[in-house]
């Protein structure tokens, strides 16, 4: 078990990892990971590009790790399509499937109709963030695919982050790729791909709050388009 966590950790010893991270490349940064926290880290995988990357690089460092989809029961067709492939390619993760407490018909009763357009803030509470919540309660850290260019919100990433809305530790290996980088990487070995990323959706969620982004337009911006809201809640502070 590692002696990272949450609860001890310092700022010092934050910097001090990231800096030691730093002077590696992406690979290194997984080994470390799992190397310090082996079946207390889960990979938190959403399946858009950036996952593709992420997916093949720790199937190479550890064929059985824990990997978590957070099901909200309104992602694309295409979305539960790669999910199958993946599958299939990498036999040995450990991937499971988390669904909310409540159906969407439940939720509707409890809080009406498509909520996601009234409240989207509490319909990924519901769906994303609670399940989430559920998925780290007793594991030390998880790991995301976040880009530092992708939003203002991600800018300031570290490899190494104390996350304090799950009270753990979060782990971005891929900090420093550009989109371009990603798309390399994926054609280079012939990855499987969410098929609407080809349809100029380069960034996937939901399918009633995600749209096709225009030409010019910022990468996040057909995420919950004219909802004055920029991320589900999972990697927000509070």
């Amino acid at each position: 078990m590692s002696s990272l966590h949450y609860s001890s950790v310092t700022d010092e010893q934050l910097v001090h990892i990231n800096k030691s991270l730093a002077k590696g490349d992406t690979i290194e940064v997984i080994k470390w990971a799992y190397d310090t926290f082996s079946d207390d880290l889960i990979y938190s995988c959403s399946f858009g590009a950036e996952a593709m990357v992420l997916l093949d690089m720790i199937s190479g460092v550890k064929k059985d790790a824990r990997v978590t989809f957070l099901d909200t029961h309104l992602h694309f067709p295409e979305t539960y399509a790669l999910i199958e492939q993946i599958r299939k390619r990498y036999p040995e993760l450990h991937l499971t499937i988390k669904e909310p407490e409540i159906s969407l018909a439940q939720q509707a009763e409890a809080h009406g109709a498509e909520l996601w357009k009234r409240q989207p803030d509490l319909c990924c509470q519901i769906r994303k963030v609670d399940p989430m919540e559920s998925v780290l309660k007793g594991t030390v850290a998880w790991m995301s695919g976040l880009r530092r260019e992708q939003s203002a919100t991600r800018a300031d990433v570290q490899f190494v982050n104390r996350d304090e809305k799950f009270q753990s530790l979060k782990i971005c290996p891929l900090i420093h790729w550009r989109a371009e980088e990603v798309w390399q990487y994926i054609h280079m070995f012939e990855l499987p791909y969410n098929a609407l990323h080809d349809h100029s959706y380069p960034s996937i969620g939901c399918e009633p709050c995600t749209r096709p982004v225009k030409e010019g337009e910022d990468s996040r911006a057909g995420r919950w388009s004219q909802l004055g809201k920029t991320e589900c809640g999972l990697h927000l502070a509070k």
